[in-house]
């Protein structure tokens, strides 16, 4: 593993335990020598886990829509920053770089990009470890509706090993490392018969 993308916020004015989260999930992927691949943005929790990783010598390559950069959001102080035309090619960097993904608390952009990496594993097209960090509780609606998916025939209940969930910034590396194997070959679970 080489690379984690990270999904979170922009905003901030949130709880400030989301922000310490953000820089402590930085500072966690810089110390173990990992690249955190973001949305490129220079506040709230995207600015935090940049700040995080690069106040450990991590490297931080951000994704930022053009657009974006025209109204200068984006970090001034990334190792890389990949300008790219919209939202959609966006997305498609950040989970062809990634090794694992890792979803803060976010807003709508953040569930976007969390649920289109549940869609695409469970579809076969991305297998690699997707974990939801359920700081302050936050999560714990999204998690309810997808266990109801899974109840109500809409998903398999082999679905709810396609994530996992980290109370704690403290426990993504290891959420990580014991996700279970997901392949192509799992795409068979995609339809529910």
């Amino acid at each position: 593993m080489q690379r984690v993308t990270v999904y979170c916020a922009s905003s901030p004015k949130t709880h400030p335990d989301y922000l310490a989260a953000a820089t402590r999930l930085g500072e966690i992927l810089g110390e173990a020598g990992l690249t955190t691949v973001y949305g490129g943005g220079a506040i709230g929790s995207m600015g935090a886990v940049a700040d995080g990783a690069l106040s450990r010598g991590g490297r931080v390559e951000g994704v930022l829509p053009r657009f974006m950069y025209d109204l200068e959001w984006g970090h001034p102080g990334l190792t890389d920053l990949h300008l790219v035309n919209d939202l959609h090619e966006r997305k498609r960097l950040m989970i062809d770089r990634a090794d694992a993904v890792v979803a803060l608390p976010g807003g709508c952009g953040t569930f976007e990009e969390l649920f289109e990496a549940i869609t695409w594993k469970r579809l076969g097209l991305f297998a690699k470890p997707i974990v939801i960090v359920n700081i302050r509780n936050y999560y714990d609606p999204a998690i309810a509706l997808l266990e109801q998916a899974v109840r109500e025939n809409f998903m398999n209940e082999k679905h709810l090993e396609m994530w996992s969930v980290a109370e704690d910034v403290s426990d993504v590396l290891d959420k990580i490392k014991t996700a279970p194997p997901w392949s192509a070959d799992d795409r068979r679970f995609a339809a529910v018969k």
